[in-house]
């Protein structure tokens, strides 16, 4: 196993001096838990899968440096949801590139269900990853039905004991590549009470063989709107015997806690401030180069932001003068139907001298493109002067109203691929 003696989640001493944060960039999952619901904006709820914001890679990357300068004993930077990293490889990966390239000398850990892993392992190798979790629930394929409701697997949805014997698989020939490239591997297991608390032994016993470096047992918290949420949890005692039962096989780890996907701070203390922040970094990027004075806007007749991007067949671009803002032109956005195409077009072509962008709702995959791109994205609706006072002026987005939606309509899946 690497030096843990600053790693607070593996090492019992580390977590009083050394802090760690979870950069909330993978939303999504390729399984379905039966104990897990990914409830966002519960500031009260310290458990995996939940987190008040997801961020872009370059969102998080300026989040962790203002990070920085509030808690300055970070040691480990990590990945854990709020779903599945791998589930979002290009945002995880992207993430990681440009953390290290900021953080060189810090820790970094990803927390996964391991069924997409395998043809990331020689990527996150190179890139630094030093410690990867993977939760492994049992090695019974009919105890895996009743944990999992459905699994994702190479564009095709199992379920039942087809589900349990695809993900078992994975995960265990991911142990020893994960070996081979010299990276810390710790099993987490979720003790369901009734479901897979006596075959807790047999995973410790096989992980161990296939060389895993530590094993966390994590008592499931009952939680609504799922299907074990009456399901008891177990208790200390329970926990504590099943802990001593695994330690003839393998190194238990006694002092986890169960973090949040946008964890901050010393372990089991989370930073009350960093929580306050994050959401700040949500709407916030920092332009490419120098050049883009101006603003688009997409509106129905040029006065009001009342447009979701997606439905946009043309942008109103405004600049600012020594007598406030001025009109330039309308422009046509690129045709629908192109997929991902069509929103590079927009952010290389269409908006190559603008640094943002006001609209009323905006999809996962074309906001994605508009930051990499360097150009701000603010979701609003109203006067466009008020939006254009937010870039000009730095006005807090606060001070402007949301829109609630992100998709158009409700057949549109936000998908990024144009409207039919």
């Amino acid at each position: 196993m690497k030096d843990i003696s600053k790693h607070p989640c593996f090492d019992a001493e580390a977590k009083h001096t050394y802090a760690r944060v979870h950069l909330p960039v993978a939303p999504k999952c390729n399984i379905q838990c039966n104990y897990c619901n990914r409830k966002y904006d519960c500031c009260n709820e310290s458990r995996p899968g939940v987190t008040s914001t997801v961020l872009f890679p370059m969102q998080a990357v300026h989040y962790l440096k203002a990070l920085s300068d509030k808690i300055p004993n970070i040691s480990v930077i990590g990945i854990a949801g709020p779903g599945d990293p791998f589930a979002n490889p290009e945002e995880t990966l992207l993430t990681m590139k440009m953390v290290k390239q900021e953080f060189p000398d810090k820790i970094f850990c990803l927390s996964t269900n391991g069924l997409d892993l395998a043809p990331y392992i020689d990527e996150i190798a190179e890139i630094g990853v030093s410690h990867v979790t993977i939760t492994i629930n049992s090695l019974r394929a009919e105890t895996l039905a009743k944990i999992y409701r459905w699994v994702r697997y190479n564009r095709r949805v199992y379920r039942g004991e087809d589900a349990g014997k695809i993900l078992l698989e994975q995960q265990l020939n991911n142990i020893p590549k994960l070996k081979e490239k010299g990276i810390t591997v710790k099993i987490n297991t979720v003790i369901c009470p009734g479901i897979n608390d006596g075959e807790v032994a047999e995973i410790a016993q096989k992980v161990a063989e296939l060389g895993a470096d530590t094993m966390n047992c994590i008592p499931m918290y009952p939680t609504e709107n799922t299907e074990f949420a009456l399901l008891p949890e177990p208790s200390k005692e329970q926990m504590k015997t099943i802990k001593k039962t695994i330690s003839r096989y393998i190194l238990p780890m006694a002092h986890c806690a169960r973090c949040r996907a946008d964890a901050a701070g010393l372990l089991g203390h989370d930073n009350i401030e960093a929580m306050n922040m994050i959401g700040q970094f949500s709407t916030m990027v920092v332009n490419k180069g120098e050049g883009r004075t101006r603003v688009a806007v997409a509106s129905h007749e040029g006065l009001l932001v009342n447009m979701h991007l997606g439905e946009a067949a043309k942008v109103y671009v405004f600049e600012q003068s020594k007598n406030g803002y001025h009109f330039v032109e309308i422009r046509n956005a690129p045709e629908e139907g192109h997929g991902m195409e069509r929103w590079k077009e927009l952010a290389d072509k269409t908006l190559v001298d603008c640094q943002a962008i006001l609209v009323a709702g905006i999809g996962e995959s074309p906001m994605q493109v508009m930051q990499q791109n360097g150009i701000r994205v603010i979701q609003m609706s109203g006067l466009i002067d008020a939006g254009l006072d937010a870039v000009y002026l730095n006005l807090p987005l606060k001070t402007l109203r949301r829109s609630e939606y992100t998709k158009c309509g409700e057949v549109c899946r936000g998908a990024g691929n144009g409207c039919g």
